[in-house]
């Protein structure tokens, strides 16, 4: 293992790592030398999981609409291990794929719940935490929906883009205690998700981008490595495109 990017000694945090994007960026952090927390709703996948990493890496359920289920996750992380050193906000929903007008209040909540709120309680309780350490890596998983908008998504892109502000205002906040906060937004990636979406839907998104394939997990679990290291140094509060070239800015 080179040094480079080397996360030895460091406790991960990674959401909704029981299978997809966040099972390969665990396996990836692990890899390079962290304690991995698989952090799911699905318990007996996530453990499953974690019993193929190293480092002593583990499983714990959560779930993310529950500020209750975020403090109790981080509680018990610090307890087990002593510190949290990286916080991977990845668990998310592509919601419902129908256009606004069918949308029910409770398909938009249901969004906002996972992808917004989720990041939000996590961050705010494992934030004191890092500020007592003076060091962190936050990394959360937005999307290029949030940047651009795909029709039909409304609550998805809106949720993204909530995501990306997000980042961008904690980052600044907490610029003078050693912790970077920055975002990921990959385009269409071959993942299980893909299954909740229409033909049309996936084909559409694929067509937006210049490469014309789907990201596969490794490229995105790859740009988050960095954005976890103490490499990433200087870098925060900013949003890492990971599109084949679907959006430059």
């Amino acid at each position: 293992m080179s040094n480079y990017f080397n996360l030895s000694g460091q406790t991960a945090i990674v959401t909704g790592a029981a299978g997809g994007i966040g099972e390969t960026i665990a396996r990836r952090l692990a890899n390079a030398g962290a304690t991995v927390v698989i952090a799911d709703l699905n318990r007996e996948a996530g453990e499953a999981i974690a019993a193929t990493l190293p480092h002593n890496s583990f499983a714990l359920s959560l779930d993310v609409t529950s500020s209750e289920s975020c403090n109790q996750l981080v509680a018990d992380v610090v307890a087990r291990t002593g510190r949290i050193d990286i916080l991977v906000n990845n668990a998310g929903v592509a919601g419902k794929a129908a256009p606004v007008t069918e949308q029910s209040d409770d398909d938009w909540a249901f969004c906002v719940a996972v992808n917004l709120n989720g990041p939000f309680y996590l961050c705010r309780a494992a934030l004191p935490h890092m500020k007592t350490a003076k060091y962190g890596r936050i990394v959360n998983i937005a999307s290029i929906a949030g940047k651009e908008g795909n029709p039909n998504m409304s609550a998805y892109s809106a949720t993204k883009a909530g995501v990306i502000g997000f980042t961008k205002s904690l980052g600044k906040e907490v610029a003078l205690d050693g912790i970077c906060v920055n975002a990921v937004t990959p385009a269409v990636v071959r993942t299980k998700i893909l299954e909740q979406l229409t033909p049309q839907q996936v084909e559409y998104m694929t067509s937006k981008i210049p490469m014309r394939r789907t990201g596969e997990p490794e490229e995105i679990a790859a740009v988050v490595h960095f954005l976890s290291s103490p490499d990433c140094s200087f870098v925060t509060a900013q949003t890492y495109d990971a599109s084949g070239g679907r959006a430059v800015y």
